[in-house]
């Protein structure tokens, strides 16, 4: 899978100072993809990514609303905070201890489940039944090739992105995003923007086409462009709809990432 070309090459690396160049060019190739393209790759060439993103979309109806259960937006601040850490301690493991930690845990085995331990199962379970109401959250927590992949799209040529000119700041691609990307993209009021796995909702949802998956870089809203808008005929100011978008998160908090 993709997140092997990560995983394996720094656990072998740290056994046996070998470096595998088939897949150091399948890396190469992951990464040139998501530098041209944005998680393309992860949206629509990871096994374990697409299984997790069918899971989520079961939780849903034709409108992107819950109908098993609520759906949690978690912050990317905890997120990520978690992946980083858990990427130190893996690498930790690797070159001090010989141990792929990731190994027994690894979602791509419920793909061969005779593989699978009962650690595994249990934790791989847990992972594709949270799917059911958090997006992606292997990716989001754990993932070593998210975590690579989210540091090379900041500078992606192809991204989501916002023509103001043409938004009516409805913020349905906000309300419709499963994650906090799109608030992130819209608003422009985070230092780091989330992981984006160009699941194209945002794009799908948009009356007026303001969002596109195009090349260019992301631009400022207008000065006070979300200081009203209109929202189904109801009259919102942007700090009222930013506190309808928390009450889908749950209260963490700050992080340093």
């Amino acid at each position: 899978g993709v997140m092997g070309t990560v995983k394996d090459a720094i656990h072998l690396f740290a056994h046996s100072g070998a470096v595998f160049v088939p897949r150091m060019i399948a890396l190469a190739i992951f990464l040139i993809m998501v530098f041209l393209a944005n998680k393309y790759i992860c949206a629509w060439g990871c096994q374990a990514g697409t299984l997790q993103d069918l899971i989520f979309r079961l939780n849903q109806d034709k409108d992107h609303k819950p109908v098993i259960w609520k759906q949690f937006k978690i912050p990317f601040a905890v997120t990520n905070t978690i992946r980083i850490a858990f990427f130190i301690l893996f690498i930790l493991g690797a070159f001090l201890w010989g141990t792929d930690i990731i190994e027994p845990i690894d979602i791509f085995k419920i793909y061969n489940p005779a593989k699978i331990g009962l650690i595994g199962g249990i934790v791989i379970g847990a992972f594709l039944i949270s799917s059911l109401f958090v997006y992606r959250p292997w990716c989001h927590f754990l993932c070593p090739f998210g975590l690579i992949g989210w540091l090379i799209e900041k500078k992606s040529v192809t991204k989501i992105r916002v023509d103001y000119e043409h938004c009516i700041a409805c913020h349905k691609c906000v309300k419709a995003c499963p994650s906090t990307v799109m608030s992130a993209i819209l608003y422009k009021d985070k230092k780091a923007i989330p992981d984006c796995f160009a699941c194209y909702t945002c794009e799908q949802v948009c009356p007026t086409g303001a969002v596109q998956f195009s090349t260019g870089k992301r631009t400022q809203p207008p000065p006070d462009f979300f200081q009203t808008v209109t929202i189904d005929s109801e009259t919102q100011s942007s700090s009222e709809i930013l506190e309808d978008d928390k009450r889908n998160a749950p209260d963490f908090s700050e992080y340093p990432f």
